[in-house]
């Protein structure tokens, strides 16, 4: 196992392998293949660039990929023990080295309860206990049974949380609303006031149930939210402290501060410190998500990403759906110099996913620095971005088609809407399907003078318009295909998006589980805010930094 070494300037030898070098001169030849060529040459090309996994479907054909592609690209990952490495993390081993932590999100969704050891001690028994307590809990508040402080049902439930404490569990309730019933869920996460002002202002106390995910009890933004939900639970003087057990659970490690908040003890819900907060809507950081569609479907999701598990674990390198979409992206960021990544989904519950990939994805790779201390001398974590692909559609693929860089794509649809409007799913198909072509063939001169002819366009006119409407296409991208969204094919979906992620972090040498780099801001914002508060300058700046700060003074005495 890669041990942690003394950050210097020393430099990452990765590019100087034969691996890599191997790939440099392949990439020399690839460079200028077009991908339509593939096709003509290779009829059979979709066969045997796809795969199926249950009832999901990776089609990684319109990539500028042959098999010596492919073979390089395995050869790399054999060379920096991807394997090894991911059999070290399903074991429990501390592969985040520089926290001295195991790594161990999978373990969540460990349904066969096989014990996992860390530090001598198997964590199963712990986490099927936090289930079995989700389990009571919710269903409890889903049936009735828990009251509100006047004996009222619960018909709200607001998530309190930032970062994954956030952006997991609303990405999935928004995924899984068609399987969600009676509660209303909220989400809060932004400290800036008015998102919490406009969520409180349509919620009766009575009825409300908040649920504060932090693990330390103390995340600024968390705590911040919580104290303003607790007072607004508290205005009404017919409402006494008591009642905050009846309408606050904790998700949290730090027992005094949810105690002394007023939260029940019996009512907080665990988590360790072996699960990443990116990576920790599989634990009870998912409460809000088992409260909203129910604990049988919370099941159902982690009963998917399993079956992603055992496919990561089992299948060889040449059918393994992570091991390919993350090496195909190893190919186009560090040998074609693409610098971000498109995530498309065709499917409005999906909404929020790339929002979720760009943490999990760019938190955990986002590095110059690798396992051992060492500066990377090659590019690492991509910047992930995207929308729905209809929206985008009218808004950047302009970019895409006719801009001057390259930009995989990942396109997501599912082939059965949950919604009955026929005509609608036909045009979301199609449109799904044709920007996948579109991107790739382009259209060039002839095409485009002949669309121009057909339209009754003069002929000086045509000549003017051709540089204008001809693009080059070539531009890559995969296609994953659910048969439909559910529970079990979105657990499915998301975990193989976390090992893509692993495999990346694992060629790159880097760890991809802790997150440095957040740390600085956290620390001058709490400077600044003991500024701000007092009015003095009480820390030494920039020019700019003081400028900012003086702004801020004096416009707020005049407000």
């Amino acid at each position: 196992m890669r041990s942690l070494g003394l950050i210097s300037n020393a430099k990452s030898t990765l590019v100087h392998t034969p691996a890599w070098q191997r790939l440099l001169v392949h990439h020399n030849d690839m460079k200028s293949v077009k991908m339509m060529d593939l096709f003509s040459e290779n009829p059979d090309r979709f066969d045997q660039f796809s795969l199926s996994f249950e009832n999901m479907l990776l089609d990684y054909s319109k990539n500028i990929i042959t098999d010596y592609t492919l073979d390089h690209l395995f050869y790399l990952a054999r060379k920096q023990k991807v394997r090894e490495f991911r059999d070290a993390m399903f074991r429990g081993e501390k592969i985040n080295n520089t926290e001295g932590r195991a790594v161990l999100h999978t373990a969540l969704r460990n349904r066969s309860g096989r014990p996992i050891m860390v530090d001598g001690k198997d964590v199963m028994p712990g986490i099927l206990h936090e289930l079995e307590k989700m389990r009571v809990f919710t269903g409890k508040v889903r049936s009735g049974e828990w009251k509100g402080y006047t004996g009222k049902p619960i018909t709200d439930i607001v998530n309190i949380g930032i970062g994954g404490s956030d952006l997991g569990p609303n990405m999935v309730c928004r995924a899984l609303t068609p399987y969600a019933d009676r509660l209303r869920v909220h989400f809060v996460s932004n400290v800036d006031g008015t998102q919490i002002e406009n969520r409180l202002m349509d919620l009766d106390a009575e009825t409300t149930i908040f649920i504060i995910a932090s693990k330390t009890f103390t995340t600024q933004e968390t705590i911040t939210n919580a104290n303003t939900a607790r007072k607004w639970f508290l205005a009404d003087p017919a409402i006494s402290e008591k009642d905050i057990a009846r309408h606050f659970v904790a998700i949290s490690t730090n027992s005094e501060a949810v105690e002394a908040f007023g939260i029940d003890l019996s009512n907080m819900f665990e988590f360790w410190d072996w699960v990443g907060g990116r990576y920790s809507l599989w634990s009870a950081i998912g409460l809000s998500i088992a409260l909203y569609v129910g604990m049988d479907r919370f099941i159902e999701m982690l009963e998917g990403a399993e079956a992603m598990d055992k496919h990561f674990q089992n299948e060889p390198m040449e059918t393994n759906m992570p091991m390919i979409l993350a090496l195909i992206g190893i190919w186009y960021g560090n040998f074609f110099g693409a610098e971000s990544s498109a995530v498309l989904p065709y499917d409005h519950h999906l909404r929020l996913l790339p929002a979720y990939l760009e943490q999990a994805d760019m938190e955990s790779n986002g590095k110059s620095v690798d396992r051992d201390g060492l500066q990377t001398t090659y590019s690492t974590g991509k910047v992930i971005w995207g929308t729905e692909g209809i929206n985008g559609q009218h808004a950047f693929y302009q970019l895409l088609h006719q801009g001057t860089r390259l930009i995989p794509t990942d396109f997501i649809a599912s082939v059965r809407s949950h919604s009955c409007l026929k005509e609608h799913c036909d045009i979301l198909a199609s449109n799904f399907i044709a920007q996948t072509e579109a991107l790739m063939r382009g259209r060039n001169e002839n095409e485009t003078r002949l669309q121009l002819r057909n339209a009754g366009v003069e002929l000086d006119e045509i000549e003017k318009h051709i540089p204008h409407m001809t693009f080059q296409g070539n531009q890559p991208s995969n296609s994953i295909v659910l048969d439909q969204l559910t529970p079990r094919s979105l657990g499915s979906l998301l975990a193989l998006y976390e090992h893509k992620i692993f495999v990346q972090g694992a060629i790159w040498n880097l760890n991809s589980y802790d997150q440095w780099g957040v740390e600085l801001g956290k620390k001058l914002a709490s400077n600044i805010l003991n500024e701000i508060k007092s009015g003095r300058t009480l820390y030494q700046h920039d020019a700019s930094t003081d400028g900012l700060l003086d702004w801020f003074r004096e416009k707020r005495k005049e407000g």
